[in-house]
């Protein structure tokens, strides 16, 4: 059976798309296999780095990028095990730490002495503690929605841990089995995505994400199924204290904008969350913080909201870096 003429049209979506405004596929080599992502603009331009949240990818980017400058140019990656990059070896777990060493691979495949970022939720977590460890590496950084990683009471992380490494275990199994996942039609997936995010993307966008997240079924050829490493859904989460976490704001002095959603949990006490603002608004003079309508994916759903903020501050802060020649792809 084939896909009806609005599934179809779904789907064709995001190649027109990327099609439209020049968006070029990008593989970079790496131990574990490869990264892809998405490149915007021009080639000659040391592109801002753009890191998608969890059990997201590139395509979290697709609205808002069109809505930036011309001139700028974006490299939207895929992280590891999900999109079109490559899955980590069978028996090793997901860890956004272990993800530093990605970035500063990517930097030397390029040649970058420095990078810029624009980033939402989990990659927002990952640059921040990138850019605290390597403040001389990073000239500017653009946070969605997630400032800082969480701080989480201690029972509440060791229960998470006893749970998600067994859970992971059956995952590792299941993918070495290389059994075929669940699969559900196009609506459903649409559905499913809509409602597994809160609402939080809508039905509308879903399909920039579901592009690098699915594949048609062997076994249904009128259904799909979800491509991402389903161990990602074990992931431990971020054991860093308070402590560390306010230390590695001290060293955040990098014009940094950070854009939250008004609809949008903080995922942790509120009170680490202001301190860290108190940190940032005392000791970063290039710090800025803005509220925006909506909700935890408001730059996909909603992105003329947040492209005017991200225009102003690109203005500002960005400049061609010159020292950069035309970036292989």
């Amino acid at each position: 059976m084939s896909d009806d003429p609005t599934t179809s049209s779904l789907i064709n979506l995001v190649e027109k798309h990327d099609r439209q405004h020049g968006v070029q596929e990008v593989r970079i080599k790496l131990p574990i296999g490869h990264i892809a992502g998405k490149w915007w603009g021009p080639r000659n331009v040391r592109p801002i780095l753009c890191l998608h949240g969890w059990q997201d990818n590139a395509g979290t980017f697709d609205t808002l990028i069109p809505l930036l400058p011309k001139n700028v140019s974006f490299l939207a990656i895929d992280f590891p095990g999900h999109g079109y990059s490559s899955r980590i070896p069978d028996g090793l777990t997901y860890q956004t730490i272990s993800s530093i060493n990605l970035l500063l691979a990517i930097m030397t495949e390029y040649g970058w002495k420095k990078v810029s970022f624009m980033s939402h939720s989990m990659g927002s977590v990952l640059h921040f503690v990138f850019a605290a460890i390597f403040p001389d590496k990073v000239d500017l950084i653009i946070s969605l929605d997630s400032l800082k990683p969480q701080v989480l009471p201690v029972e509440f992380m060791i229960a998470r841990l006893a749970d998600s490494f067994p859970q992971f275990m059956i995952a590792d199994a299941r993918n070495q089995q290389k059994s075929e996942p669940p699969a559900y039609t196009y609506d459903e997936m649409i559905e499913r995505l809509h409602e597994g995010t809160f609402q939080s993307i809508s039905k509308e966008t879903c399909p920039y994400l579901l592009h690098r997240n699915i594949r048609k079924s062997a076994k249904y050829p009128e259904k799909y199924f979800f491509t991402r490493d389903s161990r990602l859904k074990h992931h431990a989460g971020h054991p860093f204290s308070h402590e560390l976490i306010m230390e590695f704001a001290t060293r955040l002095k990098m014009p940094f904008m950070f854009i939250k959603a008004t609809r949008s949990p903080y995922f942790e006490e509120k009170k680490y969350y202001d301190e860290a603002v108190q940190v940032l608004r005392e000791g970063n003079a290039y710090f800025e913080l803005h509220q925006v309508e909506g909700r935890h994916h408001v730059h996909l759903t909603n992105p003329e909201r947040v492209a005017p903020l991200v225009t102003d501050f690109l203005a500002r802060y960005w400049s061609k870096d010159e020292d950069v020649v035309e970036s292989k792809l």
